[in-house]
């Protein structure tokens, strides 16, 4: 992305979002299109798909945004001018300090406009520095049993890297950029009004220094094009729904020697027929019979180590929780709960009638004469 851009380019107008979105806001619609205008789904949406892909870059960073819409405000407003008090203004009075104090730090405003109308103090040397790559987004849906497991899975990605046909200079093979012989590679025009000297970008170059006779088949001139590779990916053990793993360097390649930028892999994990999550713990409800919730039992329970018995107190009661230490999510430290459910049978046979209407005569106490007493 070169300089030009923090003023020619909308980016809040190719996201379709007002100026004062949120970040969650911005990633939604950002994941819409993007959804659409896939090129394995959508294969004349590349030029789109690589705006949207520009414009997420930008705004998703919060300190990029914060210098775009800087920027954008700045050259909007005619606040810039360089050469406005040449020959005869304020002498002693650096536009470009201003604009590095503006921007806090190297490689702020100062080297925004730097590069833009070749002042400031480098002569636009943030069009030329090494800019790191987009970061990437990725889904994937993962088993309840692979998400605690961890699983190796292919994830195919489509990305915005320097065209390999001309090596990101925009330029035919065998040819190069030529300097702009409009403004002779500053990427700026000066007309003067008044006393006054105004500047603004190259209409010819667009800013850029640079203009390109035979531009590369491949990228069209842009310099950059749009990709796409398989990665097989390790998923860590015990990963939850929803989480949203990072993975270092393996994101849009970088512009110029820049480093790559991350990839965020958001996981989605099917429900288990039987198993459940709770925190660092898993989860599962057991049925018992009658009479070893009453007598109490040894009962097995299957775990992702193997089968452990647990053993049922006498008169434990339906919806009872019972742990098992060290049996939850793998690698987190956590439990496995295990809950008893009282299995009631729809049919008796009428020998077992017979047992449960002499166990109901012999039972000493009401059960619920405690709540008629309670209305007393």
């Amino acid at each position: 992305m070169s300089a030009r851009d923090f003023v020619e380019k909308d980016y809040y107008a190719a996201l379709g979002v007002p100026k004062d979105a949120d970040a969650a806001d911005i990633k939604k619609a950002y994941r819409k299109l993007a959804r659409d205008l896939h090129p394995d789904t959508n294969p004349g949406g590349e030029a789109r798909f690589k705006e949207v892909s520009e414009a997420y870059d930008v705004l998703s960073d919060s300190a990029k945004r914060k210098e775009y819409d800087e920027a954008r405000a700045l050259f909007g407003s005619g606040g810039y001018r360089p050469g406005a008090y040449a020959g005869g203004g304020v002498p002693g009075f650096d536009l470009g300090d201003l604009f590095a104090r503006a921007g806090g730090q190297a490689g702020g405003l100062g080297d925004v406009f730097g590069g833009l109308f070749g002042g400031g103090r480098a002569g636009g040397s943030a069009g030329r520095a090494p800019r790191r790559g987009a970061d990437v987004e990725a889904d994937v849906t993962l088993s309840f049993l692979d998400a605690l497991r961890g699983a190796t899975v292919p994830l195919r990605l489509t990305t915005t890297g320097p065209c390999t046909t001309c090596g990101g200079s925009g330029a035919a093979p065998g040819t190069s950029p030529q300097k702009c012989a409009t403004c002779d590679g500053a990427g700026v025009t000066s007309r003067s009004q008044g006393g006054f000297a105004f500047s603004e970008p190259c209409r010819t170059c667009r800013g850029s220094g640079r203009t390109i006779e035979t531009p590369c088949p491949g990228c069209r001139g842009e310099g950059r094009a749009v990709s796409g590779t398989t990665l097989n990916v390790r998923i860590p053990a015990g990963v939850a729904d929803g989480q949203k793993v990072r993975l270092a360097g393996r994101g849009g390649e970088g512009e110029r020697g820049g480093p790559a930028g991350d990839l965020y892999v958001n996981v989605h994990v099917t429900p288990h027929p039987y198993l459940g999550r709770k925190d660092d713990h898993l989860t599962i409800t057991v049925p018992v019979t009658f009479p070893e919730a009453v007598l109490g039992a040894q009962v097995s329970v299957p775990t992702l180590d193997g089968p452990v018995t647990v053993k049922i107190p006498p008169g434990t009661a339906s919806g009872r929780t019972l742990r098992v230490r060290g049996r939850g999510i793998p690698g987190k430290g956590g439990d496995l709960l295990v809950t008893v459910d009282v299995a009631v049978p729809q049919k008796v046979s009428g020998e077992a009638r017979k047992h449960l209407e002499a166990f109901a005569t012999a039972l000493p106490d009401d059960p619920r004469a405690h709540l008629a007493a309670g209305l007393s």
